[in-house]
Protein backbone atom coordinates (compact mmCIF):
# COMPACT_ATOMS: atom_id res chain seq x y z
CA UNK A 1 0.00 0.00 0.00
CA UNK A 2 2.90 2.57 0.99
CA UNK A 3 4.54 1.24 -2.45
CA UNK A 4 1.78 2.45 -4.12
CA UNK A 5 1.34 5.55 -2.70
CA UNK A 6 4.85 6.30 -3.24
CA UNK A 7 4.24 5.75 -6.90
CA UNK A 8 1.08 7.95 -6.81
CA UNK A 9 3.49 10.78 -5.84
CA UNK A 10 5.70 10.17 -8.17
CA UNK A 11 3.57 10.37 -10.69
CA UNK A 12 1.95 14.03 -9.96
CA UNK A 13 5.55 14.99 -9.34
CA UNK A 14 6.54 14.17 -13.00
CA UNK A 15 3.56 15.71 -14.57
CA UNK A 16 4.05 18.98 -12.56
CA UNK A 17 7.99 19.16 -13.39
CA UNK A 18 6.51 18.11 -17.33
CA UNK A 19 3.76 20.90 -17.06
CA UNK A 20 6.42 23.25 -16.08
CA UNK A 21 9.17 22.82 -18.40
CA UNK A 22 6.35 22.53 -21.33
CA UNK A 23 4.74 26.03 -20.28
CA UNK A 24 8.64 27.46 -20.19
CA UNK A 25 8.81 25.97 -23.69
CA UNK A 26 6.27 27.67 -25.12
CA UNK A 27 6.91 31.28 -23.85
CA UNK A 28 10.28 30.95 -25.11
CA UNK A 29 9.51 29.32 -28.62
CA UNK A 30 6.80 31.99 -28.77
CA UNK A 31 9.32 34.43 -28.06
CA UNK A 32 12.20 33.21 -30.22
CA UNK A 33 9.71 32.61 -33.34
CA UNK A 34 7.99 36.02 -33.33
CA UNK A 35 12.10 37.54 -33.35
CA UNK A 36 13.35 35.57 -35.67
CA UNK A 37 10.52 35.69 -38.05
CA UNK A 38 10.80 39.81 -37.95
CA UNK A 39 14.83 39.27 -38.41
CA UNK A 40 13.89 37.36 -41.79
CA UNK A 41 11.18 39.31 -42.69
CA UNK A 42 13.25 42.70 -42.02
CA UNK A 43 16.86 41.24 -43.66
CA UNK A 44 15.39 39.39 -46.01
CA UNK A 45 16.39 35.92 -45.29
CA UNK A 46 14.39 33.21 -46.56
CA UNK A 47 16.69 30.42 -44.21
CA UNK A 48 15.91 32.77 -41.12
CA UNK A 49 11.71 32.35 -41.71
CA UNK A 50 11.80 29.02 -42.36
CA UNK A 51 13.95 28.87 -38.94
CA UNK A 52 11.04 31.28 -37.84
CA UNK A 53 8.28 28.22 -39.26
CA UNK A 54 10.58 25.11 -37.20
CA UNK A 55 10.40 27.57 -33.42
CA UNK A 56 6.19 27.62 -34.27
CA UNK A 57 5.74 24.43 -34.66
CA UNK A 58 7.82 23.65 -31.30
CA UNK A 59 5.26 25.49 -29.40
CA UNK A 60 2.38 23.10 -30.95
CA UNK A 61 4.54 20.62 -30.35
CA UNK A 62 4.83 21.35 -26.88
CA UNK A 63 1.35 21.19 -26.39
CA UNK A 64 0.69 18.12 -27.91
CA UNK A 65 3.46 16.54 -25.11
CA UNK A 66 1.55 18.39 -22.54
CA UNK A 67 -1.72 16.67 -23.56
CA UNK A 68 0.23 13.29 -23.57
CA UNK A 69 2.20 13.88 -20.33
CA UNK A 70 -1.22 14.23 -18.28
CA UNK A 71 -3.32 11.40 -20.45
CA UNK A 72 -0.30 9.11 -19.53
CA UNK A 73 -0.11 10.21 -15.66
CA UNK A 74 -3.56 9.42 -15.10
CA UNK A 75 -4.20 6.26 -12.75
CA UNK A 76 -5.03 2.62 -13.95
CA UNK A 77 -9.34 2.70 -14.23
CA UNK A 78 -12.04 -0.15 -15.22
CA UNK A 79 -11.45 0.27 -18.89
CA UNK A 80 -7.22 0.92 -18.71
CA UNK A 81 -6.43 -1.61 -16.01
CA UNK A 82 -2.05 -0.88 -17.23
CA UNK A 83 -2.75 2.69 -16.86
CA UNK A 84 -2.27 5.27 -19.64
CA UNK A 85 1.30 5.58 -19.94
CA UNK A 86 1.39 4.74 -24.16
CA UNK A 87 -0.11 7.83 -24.67
CA UNK A 88 3.35 9.52 -24.44
CA UNK A 89 4.25 7.66 -27.06
CA UNK A 90 1.21 8.55 -29.17
CA UNK A 91 2.11 11.96 -28.57
CA UNK A 92 5.63 11.54 -29.44
CA UNK A 93 4.57 10.02 -33.19
CA UNK A 94 2.20 12.86 -33.37
CA UNK A 95 4.96 15.29 -32.68
CA UNK A 96 7.00 12.95 -35.20
CA UNK A 97 4.33 13.68 -37.73
CA UNK A 98 4.48 17.51 -37.36
CA UNK A 99 7.99 17.68 -37.09
CA UNK A 100 8.08 15.18 -40.79
CA UNK A 101 5.75 17.89 -42.27
CA UNK A 102 7.27 21.22 -41.15
CA UNK A 103 10.69 20.00 -42.73
CA UNK A 104 9.21 18.88 -46.15
CA UNK A 105 7.20 22.50 -46.27
CA UNK A 106 10.75 24.23 -45.39
CA UNK A 107 12.25 22.21 -47.80
CA UNK A 108 10.28 22.86 -50.84
CA UNK A 109 10.38 26.29 -50.45
CA UNK A 110 14.25 25.75 -50.64
CA UNK A 111 14.01 24.08 -53.51
CA UNK A 112 11.58 26.37 -55.04
CA UNK A 113 13.71 29.22 -55.03
CA UNK A 114 16.77 26.91 -56.25
CA UNK A 115 15.02 25.05 -59.44
CA UNK A 116 15.24 26.97 -62.38
CA UNK A 117 12.16 28.51 -63.82
CA UNK A 118 11.06 28.57 -60.07
CA UNK A 119 9.08 31.43 -58.60
CA UNK A 120 11.19 32.14 -55.92
CA UNK A 121 13.36 35.06 -55.64
CA UNK A 122 16.93 34.84 -53.97
CA UNK A 123 18.05 37.94 -52.20
CA UNK A 124 21.16 38.48 -50.05
CA UNK A 125 19.93 38.69 -46.40
CA UNK A 126 20.84 41.62 -44.19
CA UNK A 127 22.76 41.62 -41.00
CA UNK A 128 19.95 41.08 -38.18
CA UNK A 129 19.37 37.68 -40.02
CA UNK A 130 22.96 36.61 -38.75
CA UNK A 131 22.33 37.81 -35.30
CA UNK A 132 18.88 36.51 -35.16
CA UNK A 133 20.94 32.71 -35.69
CA UNK A 134 23.16 33.39 -33.01
CA UNK A 135 20.80 33.98 -30.86
CA UNK A 136 18.59 31.05 -31.51
CA UNK A 137 21.59 28.63 -31.33
CA UNK A 138 22.08 30.00 -28.04
CA UNK A 139 18.47 29.69 -26.37
CA UNK A 140 17.83 26.47 -28.06
CA UNK A 141 20.74 24.67 -27.33
CA UNK A 142 19.87 25.59 -23.92
CA UNK A 143 16.32 24.45 -24.30
CA UNK A 144 18.02 21.17 -25.22
CA UNK A 145 20.27 20.66 -22.32
CA UNK A 146 17.45 22.24 -19.90
CA UNK A 147 14.42 19.65 -21.32
CA UNK A 148 16.63 16.48 -21.97
CA UNK A 149 17.46 17.01 -17.92
CA UNK A 150 13.99 16.98 -17.27
CA UNK A 151 12.99 14.24 -19.42
CA UNK A 152 15.76 12.00 -17.83
CA UNK A 153 14.69 13.08 -14.33
CA UNK A 154 11.51 11.33 -14.93
CA UNK A 155 11.94 9.52 -17.58
CA UNK A 156 9.78 10.96 -20.14
CA UNK A 157 9.74 9.90 -24.00
CA UNK A 158 7.47 12.75 -25.10
CA UNK A 159 9.74 15.33 -22.97
CA UNK A 160 12.65 13.82 -24.47
CA UNK A 161 11.19 13.76 -27.85
CA UNK A 162 10.94 17.61 -27.42
CA UNK A 163 14.32 18.27 -26.33
CA UNK A 164 15.48 16.64 -29.54
CA UNK A 165 12.87 18.98 -31.19
CA UNK A 166 15.12 22.40 -29.87
CA UNK A 167 18.37 20.10 -30.57
CA UNK A 168 16.83 20.08 -33.93
CA UNK A 169 16.09 23.81 -34.08
CA UNK A 170 19.31 24.68 -32.70
CA UNK A 171 21.23 22.67 -35.46
CA UNK A 172 18.90 24.41 -38.21
CA UNK A 173 19.88 27.73 -36.92
CA UNK A 174 23.43 26.43 -37.72
CA UNK A 175 22.54 25.65 -40.85
CA UNK A 176 20.66 29.21 -41.20
CA UNK A 177 23.84 31.11 -39.71
CA UNK A 178 25.91 29.07 -42.66
CA UNK A 179 23.61 29.95 -45.02
CA UNK A 180 23.42 34.05 -44.35
CA UNK A 181 26.92 34.28 -44.00
CA UNK A 182 27.09 32.32 -47.48
CA UNK A 183 24.81 34.81 -49.31
CA UNK A 184 26.22 37.75 -47.84
CA UNK A 185 29.71 36.83 -49.12
CA UNK A 186 28.67 36.77 -52.02
CA UNK A 187 26.63 33.27 -52.40
CA UNK A 188 23.34 34.49 -52.42
CA UNK A 189 21.78 30.79 -53.22
CA UNK A 190 23.41 29.72 -50.10
CA UNK A 191 20.77 31.19 -48.04
CA UNK A 192 17.91 28.96 -49.79
CA UNK A 193 20.60 26.30 -49.55
CA UNK A 194 20.53 26.13 -45.84
CA UNK A 195 16.99 25.79 -46.03
CA UNK A 196 17.43 22.62 -47.78
CA UNK A 197 19.99 21.60 -44.90
CA UNK A 198 17.51 22.48 -42.04
CA UNK A 199 15.17 20.27 -43.60
CA UNK A 200 17.48 16.97 -43.13
CA UNK A 201 18.09 17.89 -39.75
CA UNK A 202 14.53 18.30 -38.88
CA UNK A 203 13.84 14.77 -40.90
CA UNK A 204 16.20 13.35 -39.03
CA UNK A 205 14.83 14.22 -35.69
CA UNK A 206 11.49 13.07 -37.12
CA UNK A 207 12.53 9.50 -37.81
CA UNK A 208 14.47 9.16 -34.44
CA UNK A 209 11.47 10.34 -32.16
CA UNK A 210 9.70 8.15 -34.20
CA UNK A 211 11.26 5.00 -34.26
CA UNK A 212 11.60 5.51 -30.22
CA UNK A 213 7.96 5.66 -29.90
CA UNK A 214 7.35 2.97 -32.20
CA UNK A 215 9.50 0.44 -29.69
CA UNK A 216 7.74 1.15 -26.75
CA UNK A 217 4.63 0.89 -28.37
CA UNK A 218 5.25 -2.69 -29.49
CA UNK A 219 6.60 -4.27 -25.99
CA UNK A 220 10.29 -4.19 -26.77
CA UNK A 221 12.31 -5.69 -24.03
CA UNK A 222 14.32 -3.44 -22.04
CA UNK A 223 17.73 -3.00 -22.47
CA UNK A 224 19.76 -6.17 -21.65
CA UNK A 225 22.03 -4.50 -19.18
CA UNK A 226 18.88 -3.77 -17.05
CA UNK A 227 18.23 -6.84 -17.38
CA UNK A 228 20.89 -8.10 -16.23
CA UNK A 229 20.72 -5.93 -13.34
CA UNK A 230 17.42 -7.12 -12.15
CA UNK A 231 18.61 -10.87 -12.57
CA UNK A 232 21.44 -9.62 -9.93
CA UNK A 233 19.02 -8.23 -7.44
CA UNK A 234 16.53 -11.56 -8.12
CA UNK A 235 19.43 -13.86 -7.03
CA UNK A 236 19.68 -12.23 -4.13
CA UNK A 237 17.01 -12.59 -2.79
CA UNK A 238 16.62 -15.35 0.74
CA UNK A 239 15.38 -18.54 -0.86
CA UNK A 240 15.55 -18.02 -4.80
CA UNK A 241 17.49 -20.86 -5.72
CA UNK A 242 17.44 -20.20 -9.80
CA UNK A 243 16.12 -18.31 -12.58
CA UNK A 244 14.36 -19.96 -15.02
CA UNK A 245 12.54 -17.15 -16.80
CA UNK A 246 12.87 -12.82 -17.11
CA UNK A 247 10.45 -11.31 -19.24
CA UNK A 248 10.70 -7.19 -19.67
CA UNK A 249 8.11 -5.46 -21.97
CA UNK A 250 8.72 -1.30 -22.44
CA UNK A 251 5.03 0.02 -21.86
CA UNK A 252 5.64 3.68 -22.40
CA UNK A 253 7.92 4.77 -20.02
CA UNK A 254 8.10 2.51 -17.99
CA UNK A 255 8.52 -1.13 -17.83
CA UNK A 256 6.18 -4.66 -16.60
CA UNK A 257 8.35 -7.68 -15.29
CA UNK A 258 7.81 -11.55 -15.49
CA UNK A 259 9.89 -13.75 -13.73
CA UNK A 260 9.56 -17.33 -13.00
CA UNK A 261 11.91 -18.67 -10.13
CA UNK A 262 12.62 -21.98 -8.43
CA UNK A 263 12.74 -22.68 -5.04
CA UNK A 264 12.83 -25.54 -2.39
CA UNK A 265 9.62 -27.27 -3.15
CA UNK A 266 9.29 -28.88 0.36
CA UNK A 267 9.24 -25.40 1.77
CA UNK A 268 6.07 -24.34 3.21
CA UNK A 269 3.28 -21.96 0.97
CA UNK A 270 3.77 -19.07 3.34
CA UNK A 271 7.56 -18.81 3.11
CA UNK A 272 7.13 -19.52 -0.83
CA UNK A 273 5.52 -16.70 -1.19
CA UNK A 274 7.48 -14.58 1.10
CA UNK A 275 10.31 -14.69 -1.00
CA UNK A 276 8.12 -14.21 -4.17
CA UNK A 277 6.76 -10.43 -2.78
CA UNK A 278 10.33 -9.82 -1.44
CA UNK A 279 11.42 -10.14 -5.17
CA UNK A 280 8.43 -8.33 -6.54
CA UNK A 281 8.97 -5.55 -4.06
CA UNK A 282 13.17 -5.75 -4.37
CA UNK A 283 12.33 -4.85 -8.36
CA UNK A 284 10.07 -2.14 -8.13
CA UNK A 285 12.19 -0.64 -5.30
CA UNK A 286 15.64 -0.81 -7.13
CA UNK A 287 14.06 -0.27 -10.50
CA UNK A 288 11.97 3.08 -10.35
CA UNK A 289 10.73 2.72 -13.91
CA UNK A 290 9.49 -0.64 -13.17
CA UNK A 291 5.21 -0.57 -13.02
CA UNK A 292 4.99 -4.03 -12.21
CA UNK A 293 6.70 -7.21 -11.14
CA UNK A 294 4.69 -10.43 -11.40
CA UNK A 295 6.77 -13.35 -9.87
CA UNK A 296 6.14 -17.25 -10.31
CA UNK A 297 7.24 -19.58 -8.16
CA UNK A 298 8.58 -23.29 -9.47
CA UNK A 299 9.09 -26.22 -6.89
CA UNK A 300 12.87 -28.00 -7.39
Amino acid sequence: MEQNLRKNKEITGDTQLAMRVSVISVVINLLLSLLKLAAGLIAKSGAMVSDAVHSASDVFSTFIVMIGVVISGRQSDSGHPYGHERMECVASIVLAVILAATGIGIGAAGIEKITPGGTGTILVPGQLALAAAVLSILVKEWMYWFTRAAAKKINSGALMADAWHHRSDALSSVGAFAGILGARLGFPIFDPIASLLICLFIEKAALDIFRDAAAKMVDKACPEETAEKMKKVIEEQEGVERIDMLKTRLFGSKIYVDVEISMDGTRPLEETHRTAEAVHSAIEMEFPEVKHCMVHTNPM
